[in-house]
């Protein structure tokens, strides 16, 4: 762990062990004040975690950096269609261990909280649902329809019961302290009308039957029944009122970041930001509060939802999708933690006087408990510093930000001053000049596979345009449509100029006709309903067309969001110049799900070895439908690895059988809106500000976690390249740290730290009024001439070291700072190796 102090986190480890041991059951209760611990009010900071998006190898670590950072709770979601892929037959096993996940999470003395859903949003493809419950007959989600209640009540009991027969409620003496039933219904109930209000109640009621002897939790659910808790989500939460005085109030998602979509550039939000929104919640009485995410992680296989969310799930969160730190924010929001934990019991139970003073932007909240007291000074300008008179001082605010300040006198934290490190990494090339093998994906022709009456296994046949989820079960990106078309010499289409029109709600669609591509189309700018044309030519006699028909995420939110229909639905025809048409949408059409190189769980190859080429002269280059395969070594150290896919189009990568997600480096972030420079003032708008990567390629690097991979080396690689590419450039790498930058205001003591990795070389450094950012400081007109040879002595040849920016620190022979108002700070850039 870098950059901390040693005796503040010694102290916060002691207090989490004294908190919760994992031996004994624990009474959950709460009062309007907070939530109470076999009695005890307590403050609680939790951060999101989702099993599935990571391995089980990184779980203890992923939650050992996440306590270190200052956290005392987990919280996941369950994933629903991950358990049950098909109608009662369950999936807990690898990354999809919850029991194991939560008893990780009580390894390390810390509490869970376990949000059930079971729709769950999280940009996970259907929301969580399972597509067979779509499929199912007389099935509705989200309302009284018995079906859809029947088996909601059974997966929810069936996960109810696996926690306790691991004893891992807190009444049992386990980690869990509070469950969630459903999940942002009220942001929608409006559409679901009268039916609204009885399934909230049904919900409310299951989970209470369950008896679990924990709260039970609602998000966004303003008339949450009782004795159901609403809370919030959001990138704000501090004007969040419960429901009444009774419950404490609760902030379940405080988004870190954002999420990504392809074609877009990467959201970041600032950790003066996320700093400013949680001191604020806790400003104003809020004692509950979860990072969503604290870590991201991976969409591995076809997990992504939205449509269009791409493989990583970084989130901008304090824990990147490899599990580094992502400092400055990790580091940040430690001190702001360490910080609360000791004002618990003043924050809790004592007396709140909150003020606005003069206009709502400038406020003040007063704490006192017996004869101590604690000060948070909030300024919501965003343009200014703002000052403010307290028991006739004076106080000034910088702009969007919180001050903390205690006994009311001596100022603790402000939001807006980062005292942490920022990491810089880079991905460094470990192993390049793969040698390729490589088969091509035939496409599929009805004329050629039907015969007579008779028609091959795995087709279906219907005499209508289907909806793709319902052929699929979502067992496949892939859907082919096809059909024929006999035309003798008096029909209206022979012999001119065509055009073929579809109609489609798929994401992607690829045409051939009679075994031809015509041409292919992907829905652009959030359009996922588009209008497919190209020219074609028939024969005389018949004619195939081919339609191949590929999703990327399905829809996760919204109203009936499960009635979006997707695939090609129609009208499919044949248009001539002169505007005659022939219509095929109710011809006979045959599907066929997947790809041949794939079976239905996407999980391995059953392509048989003969059928790969060897030959590098003949390596097909930019031409879609071709499957690629190599073999590689393990690239050594214990740095997180990731597969760039530099010049390859659109598919899916498996490394040795596991699927690492799908791939779209062809797909470029448009525009420069939001990547001018960053500004963490003012309300957060994730597609408005602080987005990095405009103009390049939405995501070129896909995590490999090492647990993928084999120790002994000898590890298969195995593209499906749908679009068209070049495998050549195709190259593993590690994400290393590389260098590590700091702009600390004097009164604090610095530390930094390499992670293992040894302080090599100084960038910068300089003392005084030093300006610029990471990678491009400058020095000011005043500055300790001492500032290199101080910061050498303390850090070269060292994987972390201290330095002190008080009165009592090493810089002399300062000049030119006398005139200066301003605080001398020292910013650094020193390179780790």
């Amino acid at each position: 762990m870098e950059g901390y102090n040693a005796k503040a986190f010694f102290v916060f480890t002691i207090v989490l062990f004294a908190t919760y041991l994992g031996c004994q059951s624990a009474q959950i209760s709460y009062d309007g004040r907070a939530l109470k611990i076999d009695g005890q009010r307590r403050i609680i900071i939790s951060g999101s975690i989702h099993y599935p998006r990571s391995t089980t190898e990184m779980w203890p670590s992923l939650i050992r950096q996440a306590k270190e950072g200052g956290l005392n709770t987990i919280e996941t979601y369950v994933f629903w269609n991950v358990h049950e892929p098909l109608r009662r037959q369950y999936d807990f096993g690898g990354n999809l261990d919850l029991v194991r996940f939560i008893k990780a999470i009580q390894d390390e003395g810390l509490y869970a909280i376990l949000r059930i859903g079971p729709y769950v949003c999280a940009e996970w493809n259907f929301g969580g649902f399972p597509a067979w419950l779509h499929n199912m007959q007389n099935v509705t989600f989200r309302t009284t329809s018995p079906a859809f209640l029947d088996e909601m009540r059974t997966f929810t009991t069936l996960i109810v019961e696996m926690m306790k027969n691991a004893n891992l409620f807190a009444s049992q003496g386990g980690p869990i302290i509070l469950a969630q039933i459903e999940n942002e219904y009220g942001d929608v109930a409006w559409n679901f009308g009268s039916v609204a209000r009885p399934y909230i109640q049904w919900c409310a009621q299951l989970a209470e039957s369950l008896s679990i002897g924990v709260p039970w939790i609602m998000c966004q659910q303003p008339d949450a029944p009782d004795p159901m808790i609403n809370t919030c989500n959001g990138f704000y939460c501090d004007q969040f009122k419960p429901k009444n005085d009774n419950i404490p109030k609760i902030w379940t998602e405080n988004w870190t970041g954002w999420f990504k979509d392809w074609g877009d550039a990467t959201p970041r939000r600032t950790a003066e930001d996320v700093a400013f929104a949680v001191a604020r919640f806790y400003q104003l009485n809020g004692t509950v509060m979860n990072y969503y995410m604290y870590h991201g992680g991976t969409n591995f296989g076809r997990t992504s939802g939205g449509p269009y969310i791409i493989t990583s799930y970084d989130y901008d969160a304090p824990l990147n999708e490899y599990g580094l730190l992502n400092q400055p924010k990790w580091g940040h929001l430690r001190q702001l933690h360490l910080l609360l934990y000791s004002l618990e019991k003043i924050l809790t139970y004592g007396d709140h006087k909150y003020q606005e003073h003069g206009t709502y932007m400038l406020s003040s909240s007063v704490y006192t408990y017996g004869p101590e007291r604690v000060c948070f000074f909030g300024n919501a300008n965003s343009n200014d510093a703002m000052t403010l008179t307290f028991e006739g001082i004076q106080y000034t605010i910088p702009p969007w930000s919180v001050s903390i300040y205690r006994d009311c006198r001596t100022l603790a934290y402000n939001t807006a001053q980062v005292s942490a490190q920022t990491n810089v990494l880079d991905a460094v090339e470990d192993i390049a000049g793969l040698k390729w093998r490589w088969t091509i994906e035939p496409i599929e022709n009805l004329a050629q596979k039907v015969h007579g009456r008779h028609h091959p296994k795995g087709l279906t046949l219907a005499t209508e345009l289907l909806d793709q989820k319902t052929v699929t079960n979502d067992t496949s990106d892939y859907l082919w449509y096809m059909t024929t078309v006999d035309v003798n010499k008096k029909d209206p289409v022979w012999g001119g100029d065509l055009t073929l029109y579809v109609h489609t709600t798929g994401h992607v669609i690829h045409a051939f006709v009679n075994g031809i591509h015509v041409g292919s189309q992907a829905a652009q700018n959030g359009h996922f309903e588009f209008d497919f044309s190209s020219p074609v030519s028939l024969k005389h006699g018949m004619n195939s067309i081919s339609l191949l028909s590929a999703t990327v995420g399905l829809q996760n939110y919204g109203a009936f969001f499960d009635n979006i229909k997707n695939g090609i639905l129609g009208p499919v025809k044949l248009v001539t110049p002169n505007h005659e048409e022939k219509d095929l949408s109710k011809n006979t059409w045959a599907y066929k799900v997947g790809m041949g190189g794939i079976d239905q769980k996407q999980l391995y190859l059953n392509l048989p070895h003969q059928s790969w080429h060897s030959s590098q002269k003949s390596l097909p280059i930019n031409r879609m439908f071709v499957w690629y395969k190599t073999t590689f070594g393990t690239p050594s150290g214990l740095d997180p690895v990731v597969l760039n896919l530099q010049d390859l189009g659109k598919g899916t990568a498996w490394v040795n059988g596991h699927n690492i997600g799908r791939y779209w480096p062809s797909n470029f972030a448009a525009g420069q809106q939001g990547c001018q420079a960053c500004d963490y003032r003012g309300q957060y708008q994730p597609s408005q500000q602080c987005r990095r990567g405009c103009g390049n390629s939405t995501q070129q690097l896909y995590h490999v976690p090492r647990s993928f991979l084999r120790d002994e080396g000898n590890n298969d690689l195995v593209l499906f390249e749908e679009f068209g590419g070049d495998p050549r450039n195709v190259k593993f790498q590690t994400i290393k740290l590389v260098k590590i930058c700091a702009n600390v205001e004097e009164g604090n003591i610095l530390d930094l730290s390499c992670q293992g990795r040894v302080m090599t070389r100084i960038d910068f450094a300089s003392f005084g009024n030093p300006d610029g950012v990471c990678g491009a400081f400058t020095k000011g007109n005043c500055e300790a001439s001492d500032s290199l040879s101080v910061v050498q002595d303390a850090c070269i040849g060292k994987s972390r070291c201290s330095i002190d920016l008080t009165a009592k620190g090493p810089f002399r022979c300062i000049a030119g700072c006398e005139s200066s108002k301003e605080p001398r700070r020292l910013a650094v850039e020193i390179s780790c190796a």
